[in-house]
């Protein structure tokens, strides 16, 4: 890929905002560390290795407890700043420390940014299309969970304000940082119509303790984990192939069990269609979070199967296992984020797709700042807002069929061809 690696004098240093504490961000769950493979987190130490590299200047983080923040800033310090040489931890918070709930803080944190400057948004799916807008309204360039949003309409708006506002609005979605996924993509273009997609993506039953605040009340487990296999798929045939119908189906128990009304997995079938021959394709989407603890924190795969041509990734097995007396046996996947620091003590993860993929996003904000690039430059690259209609469209459309007890759902093209809603 091209476009992300300009060292332009013209291009000054950005600041970064991350709203949102949990466990992507800083690997801080429920008062500790994170027993998942996420212990450090993902985005703050990627943000502190850019600083380290002066690409980005002042980091900063909201959040709406307060309370907790000196102890994530410690375990910031424990994980990262203690365990890296050159690594500085050092960041700005809100809410006050002696704040108990300020769902609003993050307000106050965008005041203090400077148009042109980063925004992380890893926060609760319901809270995406808020936070995101009131930055965008900024003038800051905005990088956010997956789904972006939880419906096209919320999407829309968004899009429409990113272009108003001259700024760049993402989903972060590190699977298109994968070496083995971007090759498979580049791959699919040589199979001919589309023609079968099944994916699978699960998490241990540990994450329904950890989402507790949000599972069920704000956001299902096909937002959080679909979404990453549609948003494949759709980066892999969207330039021949568009959805036109989904219906979905759920398993459900276990969350209840735990108290929470949500379901335990979700299924998604769609219906595909090839914009030259017509011909039909099938997508089958699968997420879980009822899974038991295993060698990897997250089983994740897929099979696709093109008219000329098949292609099998297994994401979580890469060949590469490990086991201590303390953890037992593990699937370990560096190519994620690598974690443990070299002989001199650095951190040496800046290869990582996890780390890629924030890094990418950082660049192109940076480019755009310098007006080296707009944000046509980065189309079907970063999974721009502009690029990721239709996986919104498909996640929306799955729990409207969920809500009407498994219908079909339609959905409705301009004359473009592009999704406008649903039948």
């Amino acid at each position: 890929m091209t476009g992300f690696k300009s060292d332009s004098t013209n291009e000054s240093p950005l600041n970064i905002l991350m709203v949102g504490t949990g466990e992507y961000t800083t690997g801080y769950v429920h008062q500790a560390a994170s027993t998942s493979d996420k212990a450090a987190g993902v985005v703050a130490i990627s943000l502190f290795e850019l600083r380290r590299q002066g690409l980005v200047n002042d980091v900063k983080m909201a959040g709406t407890n307060g309370q907790k923040l000196p102890q994530i800033r410690q375990h910031l310090r424990d994980v990262i700043g203690d365990v890296y040489s050159d690594m500085d931890v050092s960041l700005q918070t809100w809410p006050p420390d002696d704040v108990e709930k300020d769902s609003e803080a993050y307000l106050a944190a965008l005041d203090s940014m400077n148009p042109g400057d980063v925004v992380t948004v890893f926060t609760p799916d319901d809270t995406h299309f808020q936070i995101a807008m009131e930055a965008v309204q900024r003038k800051l360039h905005v990088l956010i969970a997956k789904p972006i949003v939880q419906t096209l309409k919320q999407h829309l708006e968004i899009l429409d304000a990113a272009k108003r506002n001259n700024v760049l609005v993402a989903m972060e979605v590190h699977k298109r940082w994968d070496p083995i996924y971007a090759d498979a993509r580049d791959r699919i273009q040589a199979l001919g119509d589309f023609s079968f997609f099944q994916s699978y993506m699960s998490q241990p039953k540990s994450q329904l303790d950890t989402f507790r605040s949000w599972a069920g009340r704000s956001s299902d487990i096909s937002y959080y984990l679909n979404a990453h296999h549609i948003d494949f798929c759709q980066w892999a045939v969207g330039s021949f192939a568009r959805p036109v119908s989904i219906k979905a189906s759920a398993a459900t128990g276990v969350a209840q069990s735990k108290g929470l009304n949500t379901e335990d997995t979700i299924t998604l079938l769609v219906d595909w269609e090839n914009f030259n021959s017509g011909n039909r394709g099938i997508a089958i989407y699968t997420s879980s979070w009822i899974a038991p603890k295993s060698d990897v924190h997250s089983q994740q795969r897929f099979f696709y199967m093109g008219q000329g041509g098949e292609i099998t990734i297994d994401q979580a097995h890469r060949g590469y296992s490990t086991a201590t007396d303390q953890a037992g046996f593990a699937s370990a996947n560096p190519l994620f984020m690598k974690y443990t620091p070299d002989a001199k003590g650095r951190f040496v993860g800046q290869r990582g797709y996890g780390f890629l993929s924030i890094e990418a996003f950082v660049r192109a904000a940076r480019e755009m700042n310098s007006q080296q690039s707009n944000a046509e430059s980065f189309r079907h690259q970063l999974a721009l807002v502009e690029d990721t209609i239709v996986t919104t469209a498909i996640l929306e459309a799955g729990r409207r069929s969920l809500d009407q007890d498994g219908c079909l759902v339609e959905f409705e093209f301009d004359e473009a061809g592009s999704i406008i809603g649903f039948k």
